[in-house]
């Protein structure tokens, strides 16, 4: 099966792009060998490369940047799924495409179904839901992936914030009224691979699905599971204190949902995938970074 991946540079597209196999035939592309944007690039790229399937993990994601960006958020993340949607349909290429728990407010008390109502806060959660609204006009044959709180080896994420933050103070300020789940970029590629194994049997399992870990917990209970997994690695000589705050308390320019629990029994009862425990993918990141030079 030939697999065409997009984003290949961020944290989940550099994680399925290592998903070559036997049965696996994948390309990858970064934003410098294809502007996802262009649909003549994307049109010569699908033709040269004959793709099964192509995976989208393209997407501006800079959540506060995007209040001041909003047509570059736009760009990235509503015309660029639009013309790789378009592209794919031409072909009769199936497409899967990453989107987010931001596509929420957050108010609702329980975890977020798919079919629940979508208010995003932001800009970026308004050009994800719009990007995931334009795929679904043009391009019947997809499965949308929405993911949260990712961290993985490349890129910037909640954890090397914090792991940098822990080696510099003796005290952090966390958020602790924000509720959801850490997602590994490699959890998510494998999730990824075994949906598209899947869909060549499973014609009627297109459509929307929500990728979760366990247990939910608060930012600032991350954080304390971060500084502590660095220290039992050797990563961290001692751990700072971690204060809990409010959200009203963290100045941030972007709003952001207190609850992006994501329900994934429809993940699960579709394609078999249970929702994994994120707490050693944590510690095997943080016990790559220590064994670093």
């Amino acid at each position: 099966m030939k697999v065409l991946v997009t984003g290949a540079a961020g944290q989940v597209g550099s994680e399925v792009a290592k998903l070559r196999t036997s049965t696996f035939d994948v390309r990858a592309f970064d934003r410098a060998a294809l502007d996802v944007t262009n649909p003549e690039n994307v049109a010569r790229c699908l033709d040269e490369a004959m793709p099964d399937v192509l995976v989208n993990c393209a997407a501006y994601t800079a959540v506060d940047k995007a209040e001041d960006e909003p047509a570059l958020a736009r760009r990235a993340n509503v015309d660029a799924p639009a013309v790789l949607g378009r592209a794919c349909a031409a072909r009769s290429v199936a497409i899967v495409h990453l989107s987010t728990d931001y596509v929420f407010d957050g108010t609702k008390e329980g975890a977020y179904a798919e079919d629940d109502v979508a208010n995003p806060l932001g800009v970026y959660g308004a050009t994800k839901l719009a990007g995931e609204e334009a795929l679904r006009t043009v391009a019947p044959r997809h499965v949308i992936l929405r993911v949260s709180w990712i961290f993985g080896r490349l890129g910037r994420s909640f954890v090397d914030t914090i792991l940098r933050l822990a080696s510099e103070r003796e005290e952090l300020s966390v958020v602790d009224d924000q509720i959801g789940s850490p997602s590994p970029a490699v959890a998510i590629a494998e999730t990824v691979r075994t949906i598209i194994e899947n869909l060549a049997t499973q014609e009627d399992a297109w459509g929307t699905y929500h990728f979760s870990t366990t247990p939910a917990l608060s930012w600032c209970a991350f954080a304390r599971a971060i500084v502590s997994a660095a220290v039992e690695a050797g990563l961290l000589e001692r751990s700072p204190t971690i204060r809990p705050i409010a959200t009203e308390d963290w100045p941030a320019k972007a709003a952001r949902p207190r609850n992006s629990r994501l329900d994934a029994s429809k993940l699960a009862a579709t394609f078999g995938i249970e929702p994994p425990r994120w707490e050693g993918a944590l510690r095997d990141y943080i016990h790559t970074l220590a064994a670093k030079p």
